[in-house]
């Protein structure tokens, strides 16, 4: 028995590494389906439809597609419960249709993930994941070992790709927004004047201005990207350097911010907000995701995977409890609170020493 019991913990071994190692066409049959608007063309019908109708709607009917490696793509889609499929009682062909993962893949919907993977698989993304092992034995950054360059670099000499990488960026940070604002309500409500730390051209602060029109709203990022953000009522735009100093307010709000920076960057940046707040009644609003060993919330596993891509293509890392405590403490913010909502980030208030 003993004997059976190790064979059958093999072969579960075994099927467990040919998952891993194969994982990668989870995220290629994902971006096929989106290049080719699978869940549009359902999505724009009202309704399931058959594999044949499906693909004489992409690229508008111009081309004849490939029906068998479509069924084949689809097959695996169906099996990561990405897509559903129908079975007509009349014994007709099978009806294709959408499931609550597909919605986001709508290219056109407010909430849509569809940019995120159009910029996550790209492939100068995908190369600096070959460069882990060398990150290991030698130290370094992968994506500058892959490229030469920073990622922020690559964006500014590359005009598809920052593009590509901002439209990723923007998509996530709409629907975060939306959950900010409907899930913290409270804490915004006291608020007299709030700086948003890197917060780009503004798309967060205007819109908590906007629903709470109390609040005077600054935008503070570098002066070559607020020099190209628009107009908000009650939302100044202060351009400067968020390491030697940060403008004066209530309280500051930092949305995926922290989680770019080591440690010992992160504790200068937390002082420097300390210095912008007053001591009593201020506070730092930091929205980033916090890693649970054991969690088994819906989110949790995402978590360890974004740790990866940070060191795939930032100098950053996500963060347990225990590691946001210890850069809070160094940076002057010995008492926080923890305050979850409906994302893949959590948002920690955190309130400067006496």
């Amino acid at each position: 028995m003993e004997r059976i019991e190790l064979d059958e913990a093999m072969l579960q071994g075994q099927a467990e590494i040919w998952r891993y190692l194969y994982s990668f066409a989870d995220s290629m049959a994902l971006k096929c389906a989106v290049e080719l608007r699978i869940a549009d063309i359902i999505h724009s019908n009202g309704g399931p439809l058959t594999l044949s109708q499906i693909a004489s709607c992409i690229n508008g009917g111009l081309t004849s597609p490939d029906i068998t490696t479509l069924a084949r793509i689809m097959r695996l889609l169906i099996r990561r419960k990405i897509f559903t499929v129908h079975h007509p009682s009349d014994g007709g062909d099978l009806l294709y249709d959408l499931t609550h993962s597909s919605r986001w893949l709508l290219h056109d919907s407010e909430q849509t993930l569809v940019p995120m993977v159009l910029m996550e698989n790209h492939p100068l993304q995908m190369a600096p994941w070959h460069y882990f092992s060398q990150c290991v034995k030698e130290g370094g950054f992968a994506f500058k070992k892959a490229h030469g360059c920073e990622i922020w670099d690559l964006a500014s000499r590359n005009p598809d790709f920052n593009k590509l990488f901002n439209d990723g960026l923007a998509c996530t940070s709409k629907f975060l927004t939306s959950v900010i604002l409907s899930s913290y309500k409270q804490g915004l409500s006291s608020i007299g004047s709030l700086v948003d730390v890197g917060g780009g051209t503004g798309g967060l602060i205007s819109e908590i201005v906007k629903k709470h029109p109390h609040i005077k709203g600054i935008n503070f990022d570098l002066p070559h990207v607020v020099s190209t953000a628009p107009t908000y009522d009650g939302v100044s735009h202060i351009g400067g350097d968020l390491f030697h100093a940060i403008p004066n307010a209530d309280a500051v709000i930092l949305k995926w911010i922290l989680h770019c920076w080591g440690d010992e960057d992160c504790i200068k940046i937390l002082r420097n907000c300390r210095k912008a707040i007053p001591r009593e009644n201020g506070k730092v609003i930091i929205v980033e995701i916090i890693l649970k060993e054991d969690g088994s919330g819906v989110f949790d596993e995402i978590g360890f995977l974004l740790d990866l891509v940070m060191i795939a293509h930032a100098n950053g890392k996500e963060r347990t409890e225990a590691e946001w405590k210890k850069i809070l403490e160094g940076g002057g913010f010995s008492h926080y609170k923890i305050i979850n909502i409906p994302a893949l980030a959590s948002i920690i208030e955190a309130y400067p020493d006496a």
